[in-house]
């Protein structure tokens, strides 16, 4: 498959697969899988616990490797990079929301949404700029030096939304990200996280339980017996 990127498609799945084999264990999760997303779109995904939406976001990602078929973000193909280009490719073009914030304990909200510029190799003052703006966006301008613990569960994941688009990602995947929050406050993040990727212009794709949520995004498709379809 060609690496060049057609028109504004942010991120490619081709025939995608991926079979686990362990000992008298084989099970196949995706079958096929192709998908297109554009710059600006937002996509979400639904499906029963365990029907591999989970998978699908980790290979369109490039954090495992498909069984068949390919992978492209920015029209790159995951599987033409070593760790390490892979590594600085995911730093440039995505950020990562997941259902648990993954926020590391001993840092403040502007420390930890500064880390991925840090890791890009940005200075501290120039990094701590950025990471003030976007928190700021998501309504935590008073809540800048408190950790994880000091905030409540729709903080941290606000905090969360603010670390993967502080440096203005092409495309944002969100593993169930208000799945455990409760209803006014998964709507309070939702929105915000369409309404930052809108304005940003970063394509998001949503792997979300809650169809009324899901119902909310521009595209919509349901995985079902490892088989993508939409509806």
């Amino acid at each position: 498959m060609s690496d060049v990127a057609t028109n504004d498609v942010i991120l490619q799945a081709q025939a995608l697969s991926k079979r686990f084999v362990e000992g008298p264990l084989d099970v196949t999760v995706l079958r096929d899988v192709s998908l297109q997303v554009q710059a600006g779109d937002t996509v979400a995904i639904v499906g029963a616990s365990g029907s591999g939406k989970s998978t699908l976001l980790h290979l369109l990602g490039g954090l495992d490797a498909a069984s068949g078929g390919d992978a492209l973000l920015m029209g790159k193909n995951w599987r033409s990079m070593g760790a390490t280009a892979q590594g600085q490719w995911r730093n440039l073009h995505l950020g990562f929301v997941y259902q648990f914030h993954h926020l590391l304990p001993e840092l403040s909200a502007l420390e930890n949404v500064a880390m991925p510029l840090r890791v890009r190799g940005q200075s501290a003052a120039v990094a701590s700029v950025a990471a003030r703006e976007v928190l700021t966006s998501v309504g935590l301008a008073e809540r800048l030096q408190h950790r994880p613990a000091e905030l409540s569960g729709g903080e941290r994941q606000r905090v969360a939304v603010a670390r993967a688009l502080v440096g203005k990602p092409k495309c944002v995947l969100a593993d169930e990200p208000t799945g455990n929050l409760d209803a006014t406050t998964a709507q309070q993040v939702f929105n915000l996280l369409l309404s930052l990727a809108q304005t940003q212009q970063s394509a998001c794709v949503v792997v979300t339980h809650d169809t009324r949520l899901a119902a909310r995004c521009k595209h919509q498709y349901r995985l079902e017996l490892g088989v993508l379809q939409r509806f």
